[in-house]
């Protein structure tokens, strides 16, 4: 009996982005975390790379894996320097110490690797109105059950400046900024375009005295107005390990 074929887990075209900006890579053994049914690590095998997965639990369909069960919070059981690639896709936002994982991921990474992270776009304007409104975001429309934890609760939900912030802070920069689609209604939301960024430049420049950081805000700014980052549903970014 053929084995089912493993479910990409993710919002559409995800994988495929990703698969693009693995591709720009001289990667040859990628990690890919957390790897759900294997459904990326299947690409990874037919582009002639060698994968590795790991996740909480091992939910596999695809056969043949070289794959270990670790939390993702508390390390990583690789020796360092021992991949050219890690591929996070919506993982980061379910774990409670995100900062831990990515310093993880700069540890098992060699020098100049590539971290791919996707994570729900909660900078999108749309996901922003939302907020607004609701005082939740798109990805995240309710309060989390907190009667009943798990692993795939959105704990933590980042904007894309906080994302920014934390690969930065552990010794990554991000090179590619993407988004997996950008939906139809979302442009809906174009006219708050240029309104956020007259009041986010403005709030950026008044309240920053250093001038070091106004030139990084800048460049914020400008990245928060790209429209994978103002429109798109998935944020995906290509971050280089320094």
């Amino acid at each position: 009996m053929t084995a089912p074929a493993a479910r990409e887990l993710t919002s559409p075209n995800t994988h495929a982005v990703v698969a693009r900006l693995l591709a720009d890579e001289p990667a040859r053994r990628v990690l890919d975390v957390p790897c759900g049914e294997g459904a990326f690590l299947a690409r990874v095998r037919r582009a002639g790379l060698i994968g590795y997965g790991v996740d909480i639990a091992n939910r596999l369909t695809a056969p043949d894996v070289r794959f270990a069960r670790a939390d993702m919070s508390a390390g990583l059981p690789f020796e360092t320097g021992a991949f050219d690639a890690v591929v996070c896709i919506d993982g980061i936002e379910h774990l409670e110490r995100p900062f831990d994982f990515v310093r993880e991921c700069r540890r098992v990474l060699r020098s100049g690797g590539a971290l791919i992270v996707s994570t729900p776009n909660i900078s999108a304007l749309r996901s922003r109105w939302r907020w607004l409104l609701t005082g939740f975001h798109n990805k995240q429309k309710v309060p989390l059950n907190e009667q009943d934890p798990s692993p795939w609760h959105h704990v933590s939900l980042l904007s894309f400046p906080m994302l920014r912030y934390l690969l930065h802070r552990e010794g990554f920069r991000i090179r590619v900024i993407a988004t997996n689609r950008i939906k139809l209604v979302s442009w809906l939301y174009g006219p708050l375009w240029p309104l956020a960024a007259v009041i986010t430049g403005g709030a950026l420049w008044r309240w920053e005295d250093d001038p070091g950081q106004r030139r990084r805000n800048a460049e914020i700014l400008r990245q928060l107005l790209v429209p994978a980052v103002a429109f798109g549903e998935t944020l995906i970014v290509k971050a280089e390990r320094l």
